[in-house]
């Protein structure tokens, strides 16, 4: 049983698939914690409309005014160590030319040697925020599904850029996996949601065979948690809400309960929004 082996490229991407910016603090958590180096970065010229994802100003140390524009990058770990290491692939979903996009990236995992591919994605979902965050992990790839203990998404409608590039990986030969952490819905002013950011690397721990420091992520969703408490203890409506949410979930997690619940959850909830691309931004629903 190899699993994803010992290079596994982890990319999670702003917008559409990044509800509670739960999967791109993931990736933020990943590099801030180990020392990388970029071994690719897109021409933002070919594949960003800049009316739709502008360039920024920032100021460096000297005070000078610097021009940002938008980047998707591919790091690498600074030092190789034994055991299986994580390249990180993020960045912000292009407007355009996403067949292009999708292979230009694949050919740089390809030439890294990758061995794996992990999607993170996370999704506004009909959840209680007092219960552990779901995380569904799905593969199209049978071995993966088998070793890892995965399931095989049944869904059908519009995508975002996370799909197309896993397609693309698994069309090259690398083993793809996806990972959607679900977010409670009624918590969208409470952002970022570090609860969901956690579940998503405790499953990512578990796909990759890696340590993952955590950091101080586990205080932080105590006080997210605590956050949204607060609120509905102010708010009779809401907290009714929550329990019937709850009730819910405890039946899911009951020995009772089909373990196809949370992959149906999942189902229902992309088919539900799958109606037309609109124009979304950061916290907004994903389309798998």
């Amino acid at each position: 049983m190899d699993g994803l082996g010992r290079r596994v490229l982890v990319a999670a991407f702003d917008g559409w698939n990044d509800a509670g910016e739960a999967a791109s603090a993931a990736i933020e958590a990943l590099r801030s914690r180990r020392e990388t180096e970029t071994v690719h970065s897109v021409d933002p010229e070919l594949y960003f409309d800049y009316q739709y994802t502008r360039p920024h100003i920032t100021m460096d140390a000297e005070g000078r005014r610097i021009l940002k524009w938008p980047e998707t990058l591919v790091t690498r770990p600074a030092r190789r160590t034994r055991g299986t290491q994580l390249w990180l692939l993020s960045g912000v979903e292009p407007a355009r030319a996403w067949q292009a996009f999708a292979a230009e990236l694949v050919d740089v995992a390809l030439r890294e040697d990758i061995t794996g591919f992990v999607a993170l994605g996370s999704m506004m979902s009909d959840v209680p925020h007092t219960r552990p965050i779901s995380v569904f992990g799905g593969s199209d790839n049978e071995r993966m599904r088998t070793e890892l203990g995965l399931e095989r998404s049944t869904y059908e409608g519009p995508v975002g850029i996370l799909s197309v590039i896993a397609q693309a990986a698994e069309a090259a030969g690398i083993p793809t996996v996806s990972l959607w952490a679900s977010v409670p819905h009624y918590v969208a002013g409470h952002t970022p949601s570090p609860k969901a950011t956690l579940a998503l690397l405790d499953r990512l721990e578990d796909v990759t065979g890696t340590k993952i420091d955590r950091g101080d992520l586990p205080t932080q969703a105590a006080a997210w948690e605590a956050s949204i408490d607060a609120a509905a203890a102010d708010d009779e409506e809401m907290t009714e809400y929550i329990r019937q949410l709850e009730q819910t979930r405890d039946t899911w997690d009951s020995p009772e309960a089909s373990g196809d619940a949370i992959a149906q959850e999942f189902e229902r909830y992309l088919r539900r929004r799958g109606d037309g691309p609109g124009k979304p931004g950061r916290g907004d629903e994903p389309r798998r």
